[in-house]
């Protein structure tokens, strides 16, 4: 077995790799950017090595820096992560070569499954079920319509190399094969250095279903079931689960068998896994093979039992699984949420900054189930514009799927964040649709329930007294500390009763509330029909999360205080309470709303990137729709388009330039 491991990697995959490492007692190396030097990785590692600047260019991608990192601190393997230089086989080789182990698969499989072209290739020699498309790369615009004609639309356009959804667009019409493929390229290229791309059948309302398998150098392979990642955006998963809700034992037989099929065909000998298309009828067609550990690799640890980075440290060592296949089984449920940095309410446009405030459930046990969150950050970290917005993977374990949904939801209930936005509504309002919870899901399945983007969900009645509850709570405690200062009152123990007005963004509740002892109280809101409850919380003044029961019921609520009233979020729902006297509430009724600045006519930088390129000029006449400008933010480009018809005035930025978020980039008369 190794003694010392280099993390060729960042973030939350550095820290996970580094915790089984040091429950294995294997020291470890980080190599960290700029950006970087003051990570949780760097603190965790034993030894850490400064790589360069920001971009990944510069560092994470420097094969030779890596390498001079191993030889510095005599490290004797690598272990890959995901992204970055992990399907580059080139890595493998000059690790080899130098006399550095590497904790990832043989460079025959890596090249073989790394190309889109080739990979599908041998999957059908091998007997797997393959998806209809064009055989080959497509090397321009023309050959790409000739080849979408032929398939029959829609297409999908995907870059041959890499993953993580960079580089795939969905193709319906022939201008949206001439957009997909420039944009595709572009992606690829950035994203990989490699701007080959292929076009497939695109199938509709299919399921992602991968299936994870794994070997060693003793010509053994397994797979340990699947991992249903159909919620995705954009291409890129959203949330994922083990094992899948829709799969029959008879079909995941026959995925994994395939799978196995395929990885031993290249003699695969690490973790990695072989994804596929599924129809409603079941019917499967291999995607592709990730030659890594993958990013939602946690629910199939905690369904199967197994360490897969141990087990990649295992097999590099050149130790047999220790696991059969009869061996593997499938216990419980878990689903995976990933918490980015980003704003559902701003089209999930990435939001950079640094965590002034970051609170979480602790792992363990939470309610019926388990929590497990991998994260590479800590409150003060910053997220940077370098790197995927990932926050953390936020995983529910439970006996049922139902528990493990409820177990992932009450995690994110007990979340909270200042610096930035995170997509933690829109993972609670998806947990929680009716689709979802029956297990109706597919690739589309956002577009098909948010079409319009998200904007929040519209509050059930238990939220609305749940809120109504705590904010009067949370004032009748503010007021009464205030009058015990000033010796006008009894203290807080004092068993009277007082009635406050709460205004819910428009929405005005009379509640009455009696304290009993400290962190007790009666109420009641007769507008919902709620008499005699009982509440019992935790909170504390200076506390941003309200932890409470209504009458056994269980609830946790951010909270806030701000100068018009308590901020409150409770899943999809936000809602801004301000509690105060009757006459005080009638007063504000009558106040006019504040009317919003105009602006309309001008186009705002959505988030912090860099300009790809300035498709208009001044002077030019736009539509609805018509595209102004192209972005790149977290590795990903982002078509700015106009928002109604008009007229170009002026152009504030020009191409390669960098923006900041709200800066003015165009004007229209």
């Amino acid at each position: 077995m190794f003694e010392k491991i280099l993390i060729a990697n960042r973030g939350e995959i550095a820290v996970r790799v580094i915790k089984t490492c040091q429950r294995l007692g294997i020291q470890t190396v980080a190599v960290y950017s700029e950006a970087d030097a003051d990570s949780l990785a760097v603190e965790m590692a034993d030894e850490a090595v400064f790589i360069g600047p920001p971009a990944p260019g510069e560092s994470y991608l420097q094969l030779d820096k890596i390498l001079d990192a191993c030889r510095e601190t005599g490290a004797q393997a690598v272990h890959p992560g995901f992204g970055f230089l992990s399907e580059n086989p080139s890595f493998p080789a000059a690790l080899e070569k130098a006399g550095i182990g590497w904790i990832g698969p043989n460079v025959k499989a890596i090249e073989a499954m790394g190309d889109k072209i080739r990979s599908k290739q041998l999957a059908a020699k091998s007997g797997v079920s393959t998806i209809p498309g064009a055989d080959g790369e497509i090397s321009d615009v023309d050959t790409a319509l000739a080849a979408a004609k032929a398939i029959g639309y829609p297409v999908m356009l995907k870059a041959s190399a890499g993953g993580g959804g960079k580089g795939m667009r969905i193709a319906r019409s022939e201008d949206e094969v001439r957009e997909g493929f420039v944009a595709a390229r572009n992606e690829a290229k950035s994203a990989f250095g490699d701007d080959r791309i292929l076009i497939e059948k695109f199938v509709e309302e299919p399921r992602h279903i991968e299936i994870q398998v794994l070997g060693d150098k003793h010509g053994h392979v397994i797979h340990l079931n699947e991992r249903e990642c159909s919620v995705q955006r954009r291409n890129q998963k959203v949330l994922e689960e083990a094992p899948s809700p829709f799969l029959d034992a008879k079909t995941r037989d026959a995925m994994g068998a395939q799978a196995v099929a395929l990885a031993a065909a290249v003699d695969y000998d690490s973790a990695g896994t072989v994804e596929f298309i599924v129809d409603k009828d079941k019917n499967f067609y291999f995607l592709e093979m990730n030659t890594r550990l993958q990013v939602e690799h946690p629910v199939t640890e905690l369904t199967c039992g197994l360490d897969l980075v141990e087990q990649m440290i295992r097999s590099a060592a050149g130790l047999p699984l220790d696991v059969a296949q009869r061996d593997v089984g499938i216990k419980g449920w878990a689903v995976e949420a990933r918490l980015y940095a980003e704003d559902p309410y701003r089209s999930f446009l990435p939001s950079i900054g640094r965590l002034k405030r970051y609170e979480m459930a602790a792992p363990g046990a939470l309610g019926a189930g388990e929590l497990r969150i991998d994260s590479g950050v800590r409150e003060g970290d910053e997220i940077s514009l370098f790197y995927d917005p990932m926050i953390a993977k936020v995983i529910g374990y439970g006996e049922t799927r139902e528990i493990a949904i409820d177990t992932l939801n009450a995690a994110l209930d007990r979340l909270y964040i200042e610096g930035l936005q995170s997509n933690a509504p829109f993972l609670s309002a998806v947990l929680e649709e009716a689709d979802f919870r029956s297990g109706r899901i597919h690739t589309g399945y956002i577009g098909e329930h948010f079409p319009d983007g998200f904007a929040g969900t519209a509050p059930r009645e238990d939220q609305l007294l749940q809120m109504a509850a705590a904010s009067a709570y949370m004032q009748e405690v503010l007021t009464r500390r205030a009058e015990h200062v000033s010796g006008r009152i009894s203290p807080l123990s004092a068993e009277t009763t007082r009635e406050w007005s709460v205004l819910l963004d428009g929405r005005r509740f009379e509640v009455e509330i009696e304290m009993h002892e400290e962190g007790s109280a009666r109420i009641w809101v007769p507008s919902l029909n709620a008499d005699h409850l009982t509440l019992d919380t935790s909170w504390r003044p200076g506390q941003f999360l309200f932890d409470g029961a209504l009458d056994g019921v269980e609830f946790c609520i951010g909270s806030k205080p701000g100068e018009d009233g308590f901020q409150m979020r409770h899943r999809g729902y936000q809602a801004t309470a301000r509690v105060c006297s009757a006459k005080a509430a009638d007063l504000f009724a009558r106040l006019p709303e504040k009317e919003k600045a105009d602006t309309s006519k001008l186009v705002i930088s959505p988030m912090p990137g860099l300009i790809v390129s300035v498709d208009v000029e001044v002077g030019q006449d736009v539509k609805a729709g018509e595209a102004l400008l192209v972005m790149e933010a977290m590795k990903m480009e982002n078509v700015i388009r106009a928002e109604k018809d008009g007229t170009v005035k002026a152009i504030r930025i020009e191409p390669s330039q960098s923006v900041a978020a709200d800066e003015l980039m165009l004007e229209f008369e």
